[in-house]
């Protein structure tokens, strides 16, 4: 896929993949840590033929703008790219599409939009804020698989990552530095562009300049007395959440209560898929995808 360069009104520029007839409906793919726009390579591929496929490496990422500083990276910030995304690309209408932090984005778009620009959402293997942030409280497996985001957030160990780039903190952390079942020439690229140091903080940021608090596990198992759920509307577009089962990060208890604030919800579980599901499984990706936008 080629990549066109996209300055955005903020100033940010971002190069992004745009394939497909220019006045066919728009998907915008939204990838996650520590990816590029090639996570959705193979929805891409298949609904490019019929939509307008639009898929940026979003800020902090590859060749795209990398501001150090942490509160560039704030929730509104990311969101706001992919709305002046679609205002520099002549875009007025969209279905949002997104997975892991890209999902994160992808679920403040849908909700910022819903009713003015956003006509559909697919999320996959991103949890909604209102439910993650209790389950950080009230779920051991989430909060033990959630701890590194506080080792993320630490500048203890910024040395760690300027000495060895994300891989260090990735191997330290979650035991984890290459995505082995991912082909070998992309595996090839994302280690290369793992390389950039200005690409590693700006990875980190999202995790540093998110609002959401991860207890540490000595903590009590229960929503403390001055917890306060996120302010969020309900979700009234449709909605397809895909759910990838064996994903050590994100348990299925994230889809539970999801039916109480979205709606209408299409909920399509992924058995035997870890995390990665956009190219780890994309038979089940696209299908689901398939008919949920077909429909």
């Amino acid at each position: 896929m080629e990549q066109k360069r996209v300055e955005l009104a903020n100033g940010i520029h971002l190069d992004v993949a745009d394939e497909g007839p220019k006045d066919a409906p728009a998907l915008i793919f939204l990838h996650g840590f520590p990816e590029n726009h090639r996570t959705w390579r193979h929805q891409i591929a298949h609904f490019s033929d019929r939509f307008r496929c639009i898929a940026p490496d979003q800020r902090g990422y590859r060749g795209s703008s990398k501001p150090q500083e942490v509160d560039a990276y704030t929730p509104d910030k990311l969101i706001g790219d992919v709305f002046l995304l679609a205002d520099a690309l002549g875009i007025k209408k969209f279905t949002i599409v997104g997975h892991d932090w890209g999902g994160a984005v992808a679920w403040g778009v849908a909700l910022g939009g819903q009713h003015t620009r956003v006509e559909r959402a697919v999320i996959a293997n991103a949890p909604h804020p209102a439910i993650f942030g209790k389950l950080l409280w009230t779920h051991p497996g989430q909060r033990a698989a959630s701890q590194y985001i506080r080792a993320f957030r630490d500048p203890a160990n910024d040395p760690l990552i300027r000495e060895k780039g994300i891989t260090g903190i990735l191997r330290q952390e979650v035991n984890w530095d290459r995505p082995d079942n991912m082909p070998a020439e992309e595996r090839a690229q994302l280690l290369k562009d793992w390389e950039d140091r200005d690409a590693c903080f700006g990875m980190l940021n999202y995790y540093r300049a998110s609002p959401m608090v991860v207890p540490k596990m000595e903590e009590p198992f229960e929503l403390p007395a001055e917890f306060t759920a996120p302010a969020l509307p309900n979700l009234t577009i449709p909605t397809l959440v895909i759910w990838a089962l064996d994903d050590l990060a994100l348990p299925p208890e994230n889809l539970e209560g999801m039916e109480e604030i979205i709606a209408p919800l299409t909920i399509q579980k992924v058995p035997d898929c870890g995390h990665f599901v956009p190219w780890e499984a994309p038979e089940a990706v696209n299908a689901a995808m398939e008919a949920f936008l077909l429909s």
